[in-house]
């Protein structure tokens, strides 16, 4: 694998802004472009997007929604040796896309750092990284893993299926209480109990997201319906123990 020269993050919003900002602090030399740049973060430079498209690596941080029409729009112009690599939080619809839509010549990866500005604003040590082959080399792969490692991520090589069939549940069960809780207009109490003040900080965490983000992991993950329809279930089943409860009585 050749060297990693520069890094280049295409889409500086929310996550974009702070993936952008991990790589520069863990010694990548970082250019960036954003449809409509806002904050430019410190170590980061902008740059044209055909810069950013054939940088040594690129990293999409871009919503899942527009994975597909942003990858159709820019494959022909990424670089020979570029290492393409997606952020989304599904997998198998961008693994989809990039093996269908990148010219075969070029090695693709798909990432989820399962992380973001909340969960890493005090560090990424620990937390989790899935990183799964799309077309690559052996070496591209484990070059990565061991970056990533470096940083002391807690990096997990599995298929684009096992991660979506587990973050169904993991990652959507989550948003889904969260956006719920934002429903019921759940607020701080002096009563809250440490149980209570937890699923607050879910729903503050989870809510910090764009909404989009939310609709995305519901829509693109083909095991998020059933994740719902168990929920579902698991609810009626309880509303059903208490009515009988409360009929004994």
């Amino acid at each position: 694998m050749e060297q990693v020269k520069t890094v280049g993050v295409y889409g500086l919003g929310r996550f974009g802004v702070f993936w952008a900002q991990e790589l520069a602090r863990h010694g990548f030399d970082v250019i960036a472009w954003s449809r409509s740049s806002k904050a430019v973060p410190e170590g980061v430079r902008l740059a044209s997007e055909s810069e950013v498209l054939t940088a040594s690596a690129l990293f999409y941080c871009v919503s899942i929604s527009s994975f597909e029409e942003v990858v159709a729009r820019t494959a022909s112009r990424i670089g020979e040796h570029t290492v393409v690599m997606d952020t989304c939080s599904v997998k198998l619809h961008p693994a989809e896309v990039m093996g269908r839509l990148l010219p075969p010549q070029i090695e693709c990866i798909a990432t989820h750092p399962m992380f973001g500005p909340d969960s890493g604003k005090h560090g990424v040590v620990g937390l989790p990284m899935i990183i799964s082959a799309v077309h690559c080399k052996e070496e591209t792969l484990l070059w990565w893993q061991r970056e990533f490692s470096r940083w002391g991520l807690k990096v997990l090589a599995m298929s684009c299926e096992q991660h979506d069939r587990e973050a169904a549940w993991s990652q959507g069960i989550t948003h889904f209480i969260g956006r719920t809780l934002a429903e019921l207009s759940a607020r701080p109490t002096e009563l809250a109990t440490t149980g209570y003040k937890t699923l607050l900080t879910v729903m503050e965490q989870t809510c910090n997201d764009p909404i989009q983000l939310f609709y995305d992991l519901q829509r693109y993950n083909p095991y998020a319906k059933q994740m719902r329809m168990g929920l579902k279930g698991a609810i009626e089943v309880v509303m059903e123990q208490l009515r009988k409860q409360e009929e004994h009585h």
